[in-house]
């Protein structure tokens, strides 16, 4: 992908774009640089000044923290149509967390200050950029009180629904698959759990029909892994 796509459908498939009217998405596709990052590839460390956002078009990214006792603690990836480094862009602090390149990837970048300039003389796309950051807090209490209030066979489960909203909204079917290119460490690392309690958490789902996998593909019934993530209350 050499030259920036400016289809407006291309922007707003990120969500912290998606309320931009055209004419915004025209000048915003104009600031925006593509650029391309090898694997292994540190795109920034925690620390360093936020003066840039990325939107992922093909690759992985992993957003990572060092411990003090040299553990790396996993929070998130970052898969293509997702954008980040928006807060650090956002209020002008350091980044919060590393980011590296998983495998070959590519983005497009944007940076803070025609960014902002843009925002500034639009008034409708701040408004749309607080109501997403909004969206982002709302987010992050949910996972909060995912790990903080629930066993871990809810939190798995409630792991994967919020996943399959992420491909088909917060409607779900009765049934959808789901493949994950997370492994069981990932996951363990992201609801703060171990590996091994993880997996048994995942054969709980499976031995009672939440979950079916085969060939690397996990077929979700829907209504069974809402009821391990919403427990009735003995």
């Amino acid at each position: 992908m050499s030259e920036i796509n400016r289809s407006p459908a291309f922007w707003r498939s990120f969500s912290i774009f998606e309320e931009f009217d055209t004419e915004t998405i025209t000048l915003l596709s104009g600031i925006a640089t593509h650029r391309k990052w090898q694997q292994g590839a540190m795109i920034f460390q925690r620390g360093d000044a936020g003066h840039e956002m990325i939107a992922v078009t093909s690759g992985r990214i992993k957003i990572s923290l060092l411990t003090p006792q040299g553990r790396e603690l996993l929070l998130r990836h970052i898969e293509p149509g997702s954008l980040f480094g928006e807060v650090a862009l956002l209020d002008g602090k350091h980044r919060s967390a590393d980011a590296t390149a998983l495998v070959a990837t590519e983005g497009y970048v944007i940076a803070r200050k025609p960014f902002l300039d843009l925002i500034t003389h639009r008034p409708q796309a701040g408004e749309a950029i607080l109501r997403y950051l909004c969206s982002m807090l709302r987010d992050t209490t949910e996972r909060l009180e995912t790990i903080a209030l629930y066993d871990l066979n809810s939190r798995v489960a409630r792991f994967f629904l919020a996943t399959l909203k992420q491909i088909h909204g917060t409607e779900l079917p009765e049934s959808a698959n789901l493949r994950l290119t997370l492994s069981q460490a990932d996951i363990a690392a992201i609801l703060g759990a171990s590996r091994p309690k993880v997996n048994r958490a995942i054969l709980t789902l499976e031995e009672n029909g939440a979950i079916h996998r085969h060939d690397g593909v996990i077929t979700c019934h829907i209504g069974l892994l809402q009821a391990f993530a919403e427990p009735e209350e003995a």
